[in-house]
């Protein structure tokens, strides 16, 4: 690593540590050493990072659901990697700092409303998991919701608890959001957006029994979508995500900050919408103010007009070529019974990667 670029880590890492007052550092449990942890040793409330004192009370009464709250963010902070995989900023994590997306999150940018929308649906979808799974006590499956079965089918397995998951997700996620500004007032609506997007998406599941998958019976249960589709839909969230402005006013509490749509010729955002307020950085270039890593030696798209794309991705800069080989699996043949057998091929990709 070059002088330059450790002079970039070392002034992202000072600048982060500027902004940890206001930054959700308990997302910090699903990276690194106390995630690997999680599963084999109790969870020390005390020793979770930023937890106020709500969440610390919450993290004490039901520490058996802790594990579920942790893979809920690491489950969001993966899929916004995806997401993101081929923009300019690509969902970035830091290691080993608390504030695991460096500044970028310091801002009310589009990509702060994203995370924040995605982490809490991460939360309400994996505590929702862990309970109809049985490893938790204190939830279990959703017997509330069921009503009279259809025709050709009857209720079985078990239904999913979305909205227990989501009330868990609402009191731990948003206990810190409590302040009476426009930071808070926008965390607080992206993160029930994004929990939202569950209960709207809660389907019906079925299984056929019967000899042959004659589907003689058929049993259904409630279930929630893929995660990967409360990504599509969030992303797509983001691309019309609502910009917004702050206004002030006197309350009997003093001064509030809320929200109000910039433009009043476009339609107020609803609670499903994602909202923010300041603008994003263009992420072409390093800087440790912004959080930008910049998109130097990234690999891009050279025959996509898209994000990401060598044009777009790269900035203008241009892009260099490299061939790269490959081992594979080829020429497979299926076998009586039962196996698959390969032969290794060698194949030449090019890739391209941003100047």
């Amino acid at each position: 690593m070059d002088l330059y670029l450790i002079g970039y880590w070392m002034c992202v890492w000072l600048s982060s540590s500027r902004v940890l007052g206001g930054y959700p550092i308990w997302w910090s449990l699903a990276l690194g050493q106390q995630y690997s942890s999680l599963g084999s040793q109790p969870i020390l409330c005390g020793s979770i990072p930023g937890l106020v004192p709500k969440q610390l009370r919450f993290c004490r009464n039901y520490i058996e659901i802790m594990p579920s709250v942790a893979e809920g963010v690491k489950l969001g902070i993966q899929e916004c990697q995806h997401q993101f995989r081929g923009r300019r900023w690509n969902c970035t994590t830091i290691k080993d700092n608390l504030a695991i997306f460096g500044p970028v999150l310091d801002k009310a940018t589009r990509e702060s409303a994203f995370v924040h929308a995605i982490a809490s649906a991460g939360v309400a979808f994996a505590v929702t998991r862990s309970c109809a799974e049985g490893t938790s006590t204190m939830c279990g499956c959703d017997s509330h919701h069921k009503g009279p079965p259809g025709e050709g089918w009857k209720w079985g397995g078990c239904s999913e608890d979305a909205e227990f998951g989501v009330l868990v997700s609402r009191e731990f996620a948003d206990a810190r959001e409590n302040r009476p500004d426009a930071r808070s007032a926008m965390n607080r609506h992206n993160n029930e957006a994004g929990r939202t997007t569950i209960l709207d998406h809660m389907h019906l599941r079925c299984k056929c029994h019967g000899l042959s998958g004659s589907c003689e019976v058929k049993t259904c249960w409630w279930a929630q979508p893929d995660f990967r589709m409360l990504g599509d839909y969030l992303k797509d969230k983001y691309d019309s995500a609502s910009e917004m402005v702050v206004e002030k006013h006197r309350e009997s509490r003093g001064w509030v900050e809320t929200l109000r749509v910039k433009y009043a010729f476009f339609k107020h955002p609803t609670e499903r919408d994602l909202v923010y307020y300041e603008g994003s950085p263009n992420f072409c270039e390093p800087n440790s103010e912004t959080g930008s890593f910049g998109t130097r030696d990234r690999v891009c798209n050279v025959s996509s007009h898209g994000i990401e794309g060598c044009d777009l991705l790269c900035c203008g800069r241009g892009h260099n070529t490299r061939t790269e080989k490959r081992k594979e699996k080829c020429h497979c043949i299926f076998h009586w019974c039962c196996y698959v057998s390969c032969q290794e091929c060698v194949r030449v990709y090019d890739v391209h990667t941003c100047k």
